[in-house]
């Protein structure tokens, strides 16, 4: 990979108005504009403060602070200065017009930065996606798993899997290769045993019932039920705010209308739906169908029926009560159902979305029920689907490895797996074999 040896700089702070704003240069021009436009060089990691002038008309921009960072020793692995500054946009927008006129520097891509960080060794590409993950987070567990991803926690996990393969593979080579050699006995069963034990950790991984990437995507929770039972006035009351239309008009709500909570620390996706019922009307026809298909693809079905007419339950809304469904009888402020409140066997929740009665309970129920769908001890999760897409070619390779027949064949499955790993991280490099082969056999010596 040919590394980009230009100077970049962009704010590396957030858009808007601001008491400071953080500006970063990256690269091997960036000791020369600091000097440029700070007439000085401050001493290596320590802020400094210092006056921000234009080099052309000597102007002072901002009375700030100024860091230098000299490679290897920061974020990119290269040269870097960070000039905090005052985060008005006149400020702002005069430093950076300074700096795009000192000579090697252009203005920086997105994620131009963390990319350099990984191309000089800074981050593997999982610790990246970490670091844009806690930057995107919402929620408390979000911060939490981007946090640990970020620290190299994924990444770690993946590189010893990747580097056990590349062991086990230039043992394999040796005994191919070098079977004339005085070599360990019955290697090539070891190399097996070995392969077959890790498969079964991949495996492990991957039965995770996606919970890492639903912390990252937002559990998606479907409001579903018959028409006019108050299914958009418990949305708004979960969301706090009137985000769905409200009236006594049957079919009110055609299409599928979302709001993102934060439930107990988890990211929760909580959408109104068209209610269960059939129509003549084409557009509500197709509000009808995308609830279903909602409710299908959700992670937890939230079905709501109304007081007035239970425990009679209609034949659409039934099929979307399955096992993990939680049910909930709405408009108690109208009619109170005799208790206890059963449905088929589980307990029931009344609410009313009006007074908001019982609704302190709903919320303890989805909150806990979110909690233990993604509890799974302190293990690292899958995130991405490229990891899960990655981790299923190695599994595959590793198991037509532990079927093949002849070693040869065999060794070129175990390669397979070693480039499906590495990819994840971004770590591919075959020499790694000759490595291990010399090391741990002295071939030759």
């Amino acid at each position: 990979m040919e590394k980009d040896r230009s100077t970049i700089f962009a704010p590396a702070s957030g858009a808007g108005p601001a008491g400071v704003a953080v500006i970063r240069v990256s690269g091997p021009a960036s000791g020369a504009a600091l000097r440029r436009l700070c007439r000085c060089e401050p001493p290596p990691r320590r802020l400094t403060r210092v006056q921000v002038s234009d080099p052309v008309s000597g102007d002072v921009l901002d009375d700030g602070l100024a860091a230098w960072f000299p490679a290897p020793a920061s974020f990119t692995g290269e040269d870097v200065v960070e000039l905090h500054i005052h985060g008005g946009r006149a400020v702002l927008a005069a430093v950076l017009d300074a700096l795009g006129g000192c000579p090697g520097l252009a203005l920086a891509e997105p994620g131009a930065f963390t990319r350099r960080a990984f191309e000089n060794g800074k981050l593997d590409l999982t610790a990246a996606e970490g670091l844009a993950d806690l930057v995107a987070a919402e929620t408390e567990a979000q911060r939490s798993q981007a946090l640990r991803q970020m620290q190299g926690e994924l990444g770690r996990l993946y590189e010893d899997w990747r580097q056990r393969l590349v062991e086990n593979l230039a043992h394999l080579e040796a005994a191919i290769d070098f079977s004339d050699e005085d070599l360990p006995g019955d290697l090539v069963g070891r190399v097996r045993e070995a392969v077959g034990k890790l498969s079964e950790e991949i495996g492990g991984h991957l039965a995770d019932g996606h919970r890492g990437e639903r912390l990252r995507d937002g559990f998606h929770i479907a409001i579903l039920g018959p028409p006019n039972v108050g299914k958009s006035s418990l949305l708004n009351r979960l969301a706090r705010r009137d985000a769905a239309i409200v009236a006594e008009t049957a079919g009110t709500t055609r299409d599928v209308i979302e709001v993102h909570l934060d439930l107990g620390g988890y990211p929760v996706i909580l959408a109104d739906t068209a209610g269960l019922r059939d129509s003549e009307d084409l557009v509500e026809a197709e509000g009808v169908r995308r609830a279903a298909r909602r409710g299908r693809e959700s992670d937890l079905r939230l079905v709501v029926l109304d007081a007035a007419v239970w425990p009679e339950v209609d034949p659409p809304t039934r099929e979307m009560v399955d096992a993990e469904a939680v049910v909930v009888v709405n408009k108690i402020d109208l009619r109170e159902p005799e208790p206890p409140l059963k449905f088929e066997g589980r307990s029931v929740h009344s609410v009313s979305a009006l007074t908001g009665r019982g609704l302190d309970g709903l919320v303890e129920r989805l909150a806990s029920t979110v909690a233990e769908r993604f509890a799974g001890g302190g293990a690292p999760v899958l995130t991405r689907a490229r990891h899960r897409q990655a981790l299923e070619t190695c599994r595959d390779a590793l198991d037509r490895y532990l079927r093949a027949k002849a070693d040869e064949l065999a060794a070129e499955d175990l390669r397979l797996a070693v480039r499906a790993l590495g990819r994840i991280t971004g770590r591919v490099d075959v020499e790694d074999l000759l490595d291990v082969i010399f090391r741990d056999f002295c071939i030759g010596k």
